[in-house]
């Protein structure tokens, strides 16, 4: 997996990015009717302080709050809210991965490589390919069924995940590809459609594939979300499709999440990440329950049907990667175990 243990710690790196940013915040409120603008959309920085504390928190990137907030709450086109959750990650889980980087925190790196080089990938090709052709119904659901299948599989399976100690090591090369495979998939069919995802995917595989203490699986998702998020917003910006409303959100809620997501890490610390994980849980499932009520007369006894169906299927495929993972565990075992017997004395 290779870890890398923790070294001499550059806070002075995170506090002069965090003094820059807050220095380009200021000199674009002080524009014509940019604070005016930034007040009025009070209702978006507030949800986001809890948004970037589970972001620096949990492996669920800020997008998670902010757009079921935008969506759901506040009725907003769900392509405001991807958008909205690329432009915000970009700046809470950046500062929340310079905070980690900055502290030496051990991540995943082999896995998060192939990761980013799939995101890479994935993400222009599901922007281009995949999102233009679904209704906003459709991205509505497609994020209450992923997130609420995450909510599901911590509820029933925490006290599993949250007792991993350490982290299971297979080869690199072998973390590479299923990263960059991972980094492909959920970059272009979740994260291009709902501005979220990909963090959630390694980060299950992390835990029920490699059996990835939290402390390492978490940081790494956090990563790969502040990364994806900035390439997305890029390729958005690029192309000249962000959606309407976006900056204006942005302009409020960025300030708030810049400090929100690495206290969530700080924090998460001295509290521990099972309550804060559970509570999350609470919160994603009940997202796909309101998604449902909302959208009842679209959906219909079919749609909600085919929903429940889906988020079964993806916590078959949880169980199916939970399975696999301890498959590939015992085998590690025992090639650990015969390498033991032939390192001693008279060994074979």
């Amino acid at each position: 997996m290779s870890l890398r243990p923790p070294r001499k710690r550059y806070l002075w790196v995170w506090l002069l990015c965090l003094v820059a940013f807050y220095v380009v915040w200021l000199w674009l409120v002080s524009g014509d009717g940019a604070w005016d603008m930034a007040k009025s959309n009070w209702p978006i920085a507030l949800a986001m302080a809890l948004g970037s504390f589970a972001a620096g928190s949990t492996p669920m990137g800020g997008g998670t709050v902010g757009f079921p907030v935008l969506v759901l709450m506040f009725d907003q086109p769900a392509g405001l809210g991807r958008d909205f959750s690329f432009a915000v990650q970009s700046i809470g889980m950046t500062s929340a991965t310079i905070f980690i980087l900055a502290r030496r925190q051990p991540l995943a790196y082999a896995m998060l490589k192939g990761a980013i080089a799939g995101s890479l990938i994935g993400t222009p090709l599901g922007i281009f390919c995949i999102a233009p052709f679904l209704s906003d119904l459709w991205i509505k659901i497609i994020f209450a069924v992923i997130w609420a299948s995450f909510g599901l599989l911590h509820l029933y399976r925490m006290r599993e995940i949250a007792g991993h100690i350490g982290m299971t090591e297979f080869d690199e090369h072998w973390d590479l590809r299923v990263g960059f495979i991972l980094g492909v998939l959920s970059a272009a069919t979740a994260v291009s459609v709902t501005g979220v995802g990909i963090d959630m995917v390694l980060y299950a595989t992390l835990v029920l594939l490699c059996r990835a203490d939290l402390k390492f699986a978490i940081p790494t998702s956090v990563v790969i979300m502040a990364l994806t998020s900035i390439l997305g917003i890029t390729v958005k910006a690029l192309s000249g499709d962000i959606h309407p409303g976006v900056y204006e959100n942005w302009l409020a809620a960025a300030p708030v999440v810049a400090l929100g997501a690495p206290r969530g890490v700080f924090i998460v610390e001295m509290i521990g990440r099972r309550p804060i994980l559970l509570f999350v849980a609470v919160l994603c499932v009940g997202q796909f329950v309101w998604t449902c009520f909302n959208e009842w007369t679209a959906l219909g006894v079919a749609g909600v049907t085919a929903a429940l169906v889906a988020v079964g299927g993806c916590l078959l495929v949880f169980e199916k990667l939970r399975a696999w993972g301890g498959v590939l565990v015992g085998e590690q075992k025992e090639k650990n175990r015969a390498r033991m017997v032939a390192d001693q004395p008279g060994g074979a």
